[in-house]
């Protein structure tokens, strides 16, 4: 019995000077492991006197309990302490400001694209979408471009092989659509273009919406009606519009758009280049060719097609002066819109 009070007090001097999880399973073990010292006195047992064996047997055991439910205790605590640190740790400071959801934004690209076909759709066009890797011959030649012509110049287009670019314009589109629908034809056909440029006012991939009306009695007035009330419902009701002649090798005849000078309201400014006005597009009678090319009757149809860049119209219409800013991701600019 007085090894028994012995092991106790040794237990209880090595349990008090325990600071560690780590060091309370090597104690656990030490005295209650398979071949602990606790374990030993009971295996001492058989070695008892029979008339001492009872007493001898009930000390041991109670001994393994104390054992076993201070070191139990103890790493009970070990836990506590370990979750109060984690809990301090992770501590939550409800009375600093919270960081609140900022909505997001229509990019000013989508805003005006979106603006745009709207206002097609709402004179009764319908939208038409096509491949960006495009055919060189849906890319130029049915478009009356040929092979010398100075548009396939390999610093102007991405070629993927000599028969497949990046298309240039959304152009081929239209030439999809009249391969598969007869007349009468009215939509627009928007999306991305890509061309080897790249400055202020040029990006290597940017947005186009062409458009295409084809009918019988189609004539150059119906086309300067569409684009006049475009730009009227688009800059707004007061805008001057003017046509200016001009070339395209799918149109016959030909010509630009110009606008009056938002900036300088025509009197002449940097932007303008003293000119008072802004070119917006080019457009142009369908120039029989294309139609022969698409499988129409040139003496049966006429039409008018025309071409826009979107970020220019937006650089326009939001007063921006560098193409750029439209994809450097700066939320402090796209934050304006």
């Amino acid at each position: 019995m007085g090894d028994l009070l012995s092991l106790k007090q040794s237990f209880l001097e090595e349990v008090s000077a325990v600071s560690e999880a780590a060091e309370l399973q090597q104690l656990k073990a030490k005295y209650t492991g398979r071949k602990g010292l606790v374990t030993a006195e009971l295996k001492a047992l058989s070695a008892v006197p029979p008339a001492e064996r009872p007493s001898f047997g009930k000390a041991v055991n109670e001994l393994k309990d104390f054992v076993e439910r201070t070191i139990e205790e103890k790493e009970s605590s070990f836990k506590d302490v370990e979750k109060g640190r984690r809990l301090l740790a992770e501590k939550i400071d409800i009375t600093l400001p919270g960081k609140p959801d900022i909505p997001g934004r229509f990019h000013p690209l989508n805003r005006v694209l979106e603006e745009i076909k709207d206002i097609f759709v709402s004179m009764g066009f319908g939208i038409e979408e096509g491949p960006e890797i495009e055919l060189d011959y849906y890319n130029f030649e049915a478009l009356n471009i040929p092979r010398h012509h100075p548009a396939r110049d390999m610093q102007d287009t991405f070629y993927v092989s000599d028969d497949v670019v990046l298309r240039t314009h959304t152009s081929p589109v239209q030439v999809r659509v009249m391969e598969r629908k007869q007349p009468p034809l009215k939509i627009i056909a928007p999306g991305k273009v890509y061309r080897c440029d790249a400055d202020v006012s040029h990006t290597p991939m940017f947005h186009q919406v062409e458009g295409l009306m084809v009918d019988e009695g189609v004539s150059f007035s119906d086309l300067k009606g569409v684009l006049e009330l475009f730009i009227h419902s688009f800059f707004g009701k007061g805008t001057p519009v003017r046509f200016r002649p001009s070339y395209f090798p799918f149109t016959e005849p030909s010509a630009e758009v110009d606008i009056g000078c938002i900036f300088c309201a025509g009197k002449g400014c940097r932007v303008c280049k003293t000119t008072g006005w802004l070119e917006v597009m080019g457009c142009g009678m369908v120039n029989p060719k294309v139609f022969e090319m698409s499988g129409y009757a040139s003496d049966a149809y006429t039409g008018f097609a025309f071409g826009m860049g979107v970020e220019r119209l937006a650089m326009l219409k939001y007063s921006i002066d560098d193409i750029r800013l439209f994809y450097e991701n700066d939320l402090r600019f796209l934050r304006q819109f």
